[in-house]
């Protein structure tokens, strides 16, 4: 006998086996020893009050084990004599339009401009003791994309666009822990996601796909009649077939490339601001409302934030509990922070993005041309971005992007040393005379950044503080660090393509998608996206 039974638990009752089965026992009404097995479907904590619960949907088998699996494996055959499919990066989007294509008799052909896992991790060790960017295998370029080395983070509400259900059982397939199928909010970690990466593109090679690493894409190949029919690489190789470009938010060479060739795109908003660190341990007294944290039974505490400051959302991006602060720069001369937490989120910090909602109207707001103009006068960036600062141009918002990491690049001394102040000497326009310690290992700087990042940033970001401050007692703090700046939280442009076909509005063939195209915003949507262009090839 199968029963369906939903409990609202403390802790203690939630993490420990023994007593967990004596509560399913009582609320039953049957002898202990008649469950078999206990399986969770659904997992939430509810820490709204000072007594916290835990709310869990079980499925509880009487008598019986279970006979079927916590979740069916997808059937992938060989395709070896199947047509190709060019996939340009193997993030999330390229990798599962990879496995929907070979789902579907299709051969996918996936070429990926940096290294496999297992040398990234050697290239992204240089930035933090070298200072050294590798352009090709970073914390944005290379197997799994940007994600492979974060905190692995599944929410997502683009529960209409695909089956979600479906996507985490495929990394559940490949080595991901079932308990990413029940929790509400889903993570595998960072360390822990590169192994599950690296199945998949097993998977791929066993079927008969291709994956080629070291292979970065600088030409679409269009035939006479307007036709995509393949790519070329910086290697001097084509490869042949319709082309899903999945490059990611950082891909700033590929969209250059994109706008010699005449191919139809537009700036898109995005979100700007810098990554705010805590404690861990403070962060739990705050949302846990208890002075002990998170005491031995609950997880580091999570938050979301947002307010409405001079008509601009400010929020919480990519919240990190229990992890590190990174090096996110693609390039050199470029300084951008980021979040990862491994599986565990047991670190000694906590760490958000804080970020404000930046429209494309907004590149007229005077301290935002301020901030081009000074870019301007750089040499190298005017050599690069002089064409693109113009109103209206499409790769505008990414020129934004740019001057602030390069202008970052410069306040941190030409290194990978992040500018950075303490949370409350910002809202207060002080100098930080001092800084806490942080995860952060490349360095940090003292750095006024409410003085040379755009007032319109700044003036936001003390808004938005000030009210969480108000909201939740202890989070403006003077121990609360900020370090700049955070400016990849989506791609700046969306590549224009039909809404039922997928396709280039102008170019038969080329699927544009994923984070990279503007059409998703983290792993679990890029790959339903990618899912659902492998699905529009005819």
């Amino acid at each position: 006998m199968i029963k369906e039974l939903a409990l609202r638990l403390s802790p203690q009752t939630a993490a420990r086996h023994h007593l967990l089965i004596e509560r399913v026992s009582q609320e039953l009404g049957i002898q202990q020893h008649r469950i078999c097995s206990l399986r969770t479907l659904r997992k939430s904590i509810d820490a709204r009050q000072r007594t916290i619960f835990i709310n869990l949907l079980l499925r509880v088998f009487i008598d019986e084990e279970p006979q079927e699996p916590a979740f069916l494996p997808t059937v992938y055959p060989n395709v070896n004599e199947g047509n190709p499919v060019v996939i340009v990066g193997a993030g999330p989007a390229g990798l599962f339009a990879a496995l929907r294509l070979i789902e579907r008799g299709r051969r996918p052909i996936l070429l990926e401009r940096g290294s496999d896992v297992h040398q990234r991790r050697k290239d992204i060790a240089l930035i933090s003791t070298e200072h050294v960017v590798n352009s090709e295998s970073n914390y944005a370029f290379g197997e799994g994309g940007a994600g492979a080395f974060s905190d692995g983070k599944l929410f997502t509400r683009s529960t209409k666009r695909g089956n979600v259900d479906q996507v985490l059982s495929v990394f559940c397939q490949h080595g991901a822990d079932v308990s990413i199928l029940s929790d509400v909010h889903p993570h595998i970690g960072t360390d822990r996601l590169p192994k599950v990466i690296e199945n998949i593109r097993l998977t791929i090679l066993k079927c008969g796909g291709e994956v080629h690493f070291n292979s970065c894409v600088n030409q679409i190949l269009v035939n006479c009649q307007g036709k995509v029919e393949g790519v070329g690489c910086t290697n001097g190789k084509e490869y042949r077939g319709p082309v899903i470009l999945a490059t990611g938010h950082s891909a700033r060479d590929v969209y250059r490339m994109l706008h010699r060739s005449g191919i139809a795109f537009e700036s898109k908003g995005l979100a700007i601001g810098v990554r705010l660190e805590h404690e861990a341990h403070v962060v739990d007294q705050i949302m846990y409302h208890q002075s002990a944290g998170r005491g031995a039974y609950l997880p580091a505490a999570e938050y979301r934030m947002s307010a409405q400051c001079s008509d601009r959302g400010v929020y919480s991006f990519c919240m990190c509990p229990g992890g590190f602060v990174i090096p996110a720069a693609s390039g050199p001369e470029q300084l951008v922070v980021n979040g990862m937490s491994p599986s565990g989120r047991n670190a000694r910090w906590s760490n958000s993005g804080m970020v404000v909602e930046t429209r494309t109207e907004d590149l007229n707001e005077p301290s935002l041309k301020v901030a081009m103009d000074i870019a301007m006068q750089d040499e190298c960036y005017a050599e690069s971005y002089g064409n693109y600062v113009t109103e209206g141009h499409p790769l505008r918002m990414m020129a934004l992007q740019e001057a602030l990491e390069r202008q970052c690049w410069l306040q941190g001394g030409r290194r990978q040393t992040a500018p950075a102040q303490r949370m409350a000497d910002f809202v207060n326009h002080r100098l930080s005379a001092q800084l806490p310690s942080t995860s952060y290992v490349p360095g940090i700087v003292a750095s006024p950044l409410h003085f040379w990042m755009p007032e319109f940033i700044v003036k936001r970001l003390k808004e938005g503080f000030l009210s969480f401050g108000r909201r939740y007692h202890g989070f403006l703090s003077q121990e609360a660090l900020m370090l700049a700046v955070e400016t990849r939280t989506s791609s700046p442009v969306r590549i224009n393509r039909h809404p039922e076909t997928l396709e280039h509005i102008s170019l038969q063939g080329l699927y544009p998608c994923g984070e990279g195209a503007g059409y998703a915003g983290g792993i679990v949507s890029a790959a339903i996206d990618g899912q659902r262009c492998a699905d529009s090839i005819p």
